[in-house]
């Protein structure tokens, strides 16, 4: 390739790659997911616990656990959840964008399980009797709540409630035998006071196929109800150990403030670079811009959610690619400084400088992997984001660098020219 082939490479090279950056970033960046820290929401960690003393927490449990959990937030609707199994006990939810968490927590700690008991407590029928996905919430004829459902075994629900004829169906929500009772129920209802109790009403004709829940003091409530019986009643119960809610507006200013601190920083290093390192410093500005694109393009890739961790790991990746260039940098000059060639001293300067820059990503990356094994959600999104930026900074800062650097040192147009790498001529020594 001749001196003006190389430039005008480098030229085009550039130009395009800006080109596409700019055209495709915005779009790129609202492709992210955000994490609750940056959008608000809410997480809580549950402790798994048996329904049972005759009930094991094994691994298909939790998983089983989770698929309901999934299912009643499919429900609420919510966007991207996440759900993660800690340990062997623990169950960690993430819910992005939420604005009511208190409905959240009931959704989802809420056993779930529907009983149909006598005025004895003596169960009759109870969710396994209901066909899955066949709850709905609808106004009955008076336009009040209520709760229509279908039955798989139409025999035997005839048959149990033609037992009841004229007598109350008791019609419980999670029923505890230790502190509820028909009579209890019934008094907390009268009194408009929380109970378990949903209904009592009086079975004047015996079911078969359909059943109908009323009771319910709102179409929500009503809702609700359909909700969980269709996600499931829950295998175990769901001990809350920890919560954390983050307003909307409080992770929208979290953004903010990240996105600015960044910028503020992003220019101050790429003018440090420009002042300090000359020709090289303007190379290693497009490097840095190619690099916090390319990261944003794999995050988005992974289909990841990006916290304010992963953020503070995008910047730590960038001051890792500008420690890069600065290492490279400086060996070129030593070597200027020596009394080499513009050409000896980029080929001596970059090969110097690659040994230590490996030297320190692949101690970092260890670093990343031991936080990624032994941490939580939070640190292993760090730990994966950290280890994704070492990684494109030694292909932008170094190996990205090295080949723009090299095509305008090959076409010798920077021949004799030490003072665009920052040296001054009185600072080369007389070989």
């Amino acid at each position: 390739m001749t001196r003006w082939g190389r430039i005008i490479a480098f030229i085009l090279i550039v130009a395009l790659s800006f080109g596409f950056i700019s055209t495709t970033v915005m779009d790129v960046a609202d492709d992210i997911t955000l994490g609750l820290d940056l959008q608000g929401g809410f997480e809580i960690l549950y402790e798994v616990e048996p329904l049972r003393e005759d009930q094991t927490i094994t691994n298909q449990t939790l998983v089983h656990t989770q698929a309901t959990l999934e299912r009643r937030v499919s429900a609420i609707g919510v966007n991207e959840p996440e759900f993660s199994i800690e340990g062997d006990d623990r169950i960690r939810v993430k819910l992005a964008g939420i604005e009511d968490p208190d409905e959240a927590r009931r959704m989802l700690s809420t056993e779930a399980h529907l009983t149909f008991r006598n005025t004895s407590d003596e169960v009759i029928l109870d969710g396994d009797d209901i066909k899955e996905g066949s709850a709905q919430a609808v106004p009955d004829e008076a336009n009040q709540p209520q709760v229509i459902l279908e039955f798989d075994n139409s025999d035997k629900v005839y048959r149990e409630t033609r037992k009841l004829l004229q007598q109350p169906l008791a019609i419980w929500l999670d029923f505890d035998p230790e502190t509820d009772s028909y009579e209890k129920g019934m008094a907390a209802l009268a009194r408009g006071e929380e109970t378990n109790l949903i209904s009592a009403p009086e079975v004047r004709n015996a079911l078969s196929n359909n059943g109908r829940i009323t009771g319910m003091s709102s179409f929500q409530e009503a809702k609700e109800l359909a909700n969980l019986l269709n996600a499931g009643a829950l295998p175990v119960q769901l001990e809350e150990l920890s919560a954390n809610s983050v307003g909307a507006r409080l992770g929208e200013q979290a953004m903010d403030y990240t996105i600015n601190a960044g910028m503020i920083g992003g220019i101050l290093i790429l003018l440090y670079m420009l002042v300090y390192y000359r020709l090289p410093g303007v190379i290693a500005a497009i490097t840095l811009i190619a690099y916090v694109y390319l990261i944003l393009l794999v995050f988005n890739w992974l289909d990841a959610t990006l916290t304010l961790p992963g953020i503070a790991a995008l910047v730590l990746g960038i001051g890792m690619a500008v420690d890069a260039n600065i290492i490279t940098n400086e060996r070129i000059k030593e070597e200027i400084r020596n009394g080499k060639t513009i050409m000896s001293s980029f080929r001596a300067g970059s090969k110097r400088a690659l040994g230590t820059i490996m030297d320190a990503n692949i101690t970092t990356i260890i670093a990343a992997s031991v936080l990624f094994y032994f941490g939580s959600s939070a640190i292993q999104g760090f730990a994966v984001m950290l280890i994704a930026s070492i990684i494109l900074s030694v292909v932008t800062a170094v190996f990205g660098s090295r080949f723009l650097l090299g095509l305008l040192v090959k076409s010798r147009a920077l021949d004799k020219k030490p003072r665009l790498f920052g040296v001054k001529e009185s600072e080369i020594s007389e070989l």
